[in-house]
């Protein structure tokens, strides 16, 4: 039992430990309608590896993102928005991803390219 007790104590001033970083992520989700793109963005950004906390304001189009820097960094974080088909900061969407998006979470950006 006394093992056990220091091997959660252990585990727990680990994780105290570990570096967060936030970091607002400029994006181009639109959609008011449903806030599908919201839900699509932060469903997934959850299960990203060291995130530890998303939240989309699809007013001004920010993604706050809180992460440990020993999993993911914001570069990476990006990349992943832009696989999703959304712009993230400089980083351009996916343009596969973006057409599999639905109509009303299409950027009009890719829309007048055609």
């Amino acid at each position: 039992m006394k093992k056990l007790i220091i091997a959660l104590f252990s585990i727990l001033t680990i994780n105290a430990w570990a570096q967060k970083e936030t970091v607002e992520i400029l994006t181009s989700a639109s959609c008011f309608e449903g806030l599908c793109c919201k839900e699509r963005i932060e469903e997934e950004m959850q299960f990203t590896r060291g995130v530890t906390a998303v939240d989309l304001d699809i007013e001004s189009q920010v993604l706050t993102v809180t992460f440990k820097t020993k999993k993911t960094d914001a570069d990476k974080l990006r990349k992943v928005i832009s696989l999703l088909g959304y712009n993230a900061d400089d980083v351009k969407a996916n343009k596969k991803a973006h057409d599999n998006l639905p109509s009303c979470c299409q950027h009009l950006e890719f829309k007048e390219e055609e």
